[in-house]
């Protein structure tokens, strides 16, 4: 058997934390067993639907490298890859129509005529008998004659699905083993809405029968919905994939995950400089693991040890700095060159800064150790880009020792700049020599002399190292800014503004 999983999306907006887990475990699995991966768009609620959502999902996936096999064209998607779509569900209506149909001829399905102002008042006589609102099945045995005499007078109408109303359905979930529901808790679902579409339970049936998928991984909140599913697969006589519930991911506190605890969406974390590999490593590890220690998983290592005997029903916690922590690993073991380049793209996509690559290239080595998130490198490396005086108050420029004495840190800037101004080369070795005995002869700190240094060529209290910093802005305009702040200090130049 070929297996064929599924990633289902509603295109109702970009894809967070817990829906693109389930997208990459169901990627994994179908990489492991040299499967099938189907993109599916769900786009049966349209009233919820979001323009410009397939797109999002689709540049989701591709940024974190979750390829698939079949569905939407990813530079197209009105058109379609793959042998058994359509794969956006509006445009699979004809099928559901035609499946609600043979339901209906076969008794497992009835139209419900039950006017929205009835439903209510059932609802309101159910709770205040305490009991669960359902629907009360009033169309469920209705005579013929009063079907035919509803449908002449253009009654508007919804298909239920006929649950059995004794008995138990029992499944085998693949994580949590077998699951048993009491026939009694199910409610008559409707399967076709009155606007022609199908209810989510209809389509993912029908989809999941027609592109032949053999394993369904869903999040732990579908659990209660596939006694229905299992239903449905009866009254069609189809063989029903093998289902996997997979964990809910919590936060820290194991309160839902919620924005406070640092879900956002996917492309959200591409924007604030995650890279695609140690969040796929990370989202890896929220349900499934390789034993009780690894937690460094490179992407073939997970494809190669992925299996659903791995995967946990406990729910799993999701901790941002966790991430930050594995994101920061996988920083550090790129090449300078490749951090340049991830580097590279990240600035000139999501900000205003316009480095040269050969500067990167240049840079990474005093930066790339300080680096969690790809963002962090714009507070690193923004001065060096910058023409014209540097923005920062006098005050920041005093270290504690001359907090009292700017005349002081003057004279001290006076002193570097004379012998700064002579030196021959101007690499870290020659100005650290020059600088450092410095210190010494003023009687000060080697701390509070450099950290004057810092903010004067850098306009920041903590940046990459001093003299390497020095070096890689130049001659020039480290003299050029040197001036600047001993301008500043004799009040001879206004703050900037």
């Amino acid at each position: 058997m070929t297996v064929r999983v599924r990633y289902p999306p509603s295109p109702t907006g970009v894809p967070h934390i817990g829906n693109i887990r389930t997208a990459l475990f169901n990627w994994l699995l179908a990489r492991h067993a040299d499967g099938a991966f189907v993109l599916r768009i769900e786009d049966t609620d349209q009233a919820r639907l979001v323009p410009g959502a397939t797109e999002k999902i689709i540049q989701s996936l591709r940024w974190l490298g979750l390829d698939y096999d079949e569905g939407p064209d990813p530079n197209d998607p009105s058109r379609d890859i793959g042998d058994f779509g359509p794969y956006v569900q509006s445009r699979r209506l004809s099928i559901y129509r035609e499946a609600v149909i043979d339901l209906i001829e076969r008794g497992h399905a009835y139209r419900c005529y039950c006017t929205p102002e009835q439903l209510e008042r059932d609802r309101i006589e159910l709770r205040a008998n305490r009991q669960p609102p359902r629907y009360k099945r009033r169309c469920r045995e209705l005579p013929l004659a009063v079907r035919e005499d509803n449908e002449r007078q253009g009654l508007p109408s919804v298909v239920r699905f006929a649950m059995p109303p004794y008995g138990e359905t029992t499944f085998r979930d693949a994580i949590r083993g077998e699951i048993t529901f009491q026939n009694e808790t199910q409610d008559d679902f409707i399967a076709l809405k009155s606007d022609g579409y199908p209810t989510y339970h209809l389509a993912n049936v029908v989809d999941d029968h027609e592109m032949r998928i053999t394993h369904v991984l869903r999040g732990d909140e579908w659990v209660s919905s596939t006694p229905k599913h299992v239903q449905l697969y009866r009254a069609f006589h189809w063989q029903p994939p093998v289902f996997a519930h997979l964990p809910l991911i919590l936060g820290p506190d194991r309160a839902k995950l919620s924005k406070r605890h640092g879900d956002a969406s996917i492309l959200d974390f591409r924007r604030k400089g995650y890279l695609p590999d140690p969040l796929c490593n990370y989202l890896a590890l929220l349900g499934w693991s390789l034993d009780d220690k690894t937690e460094i998983l490179p992407r073939d290592l997970l494809i190669n040890a992925f299996t659903l005997e791995r995967v946990v029903s406990n729910p799993a916690i999701f901790d941002v700095k966790k991430l930050d922590w594995l994101n920061g690993l996988y920083i550090r073991r790129l090449g300078p060159e490749e951090f340049a380049r991830q580097l590279h793209v990240f600035l000139l996509e999501f900000t205003e800064l316009r480095p040269d690559f050969g500067f990167l290239v240049r840079v990474s080595p005093l930066i790339q150790e300080r680096v969690k998130v790809l963002s962090d490198a714009t507070e690193l490396i923004d001065f060096f880009l910058q023409n014209g005086e540097l923005k920062y108050d006098v005050k920041t420029l005093l270290s504690r020792r001359y907090a009292d004495d700017p005349a002081a840190a003057g004279a001290a800037l006076e002193d570097v700049l004379a012998r700064l101004q002579t030196l021959d080369a101007w690499e870290q070795e020659d100005l650290e020599g020059a600088i450092r005995p410095l210190a010494e002869e003023l009687g000060v700190k080697t701390g509070d002399l450099f950290g004057v240094l810092r903010v004067a060529v850098t306009g920041k209290t903590a940046t990459p190292p001093l003299f390497e910093t020095m070096e890689l802005l130049g001659q020039q305009r480290t003299l050029e800014r040197l001036r600047r702040a001993r301008e500043r200090l004799r009040g001879q130049a206004p703050p900037a503004k």
